[in-house]
């Protein structure tokens, strides 16, 4: 029984990094994520 729940936890916590990993990567969000990145290695002068 024992190994069988820390196989199951473990498997949720893979899922749930794949989905927090899809939402933030997704299409829409990429640029919104990606954009003040570049903003801070702009020079500013």
């Amino acid at each position: 029984m024992m190994p069988m729940a820390y196989f199951l936890f473990g498997l949720a916590l893979v899922v749930l990094f794949a989905a927090i990993i899809a939402f933030y990567y997704s299409g829409k969000r990429r640029k919104s994520v990606e954009d003040p990145k570049y903003r801070m290695l702009d020079d500013d002068s």
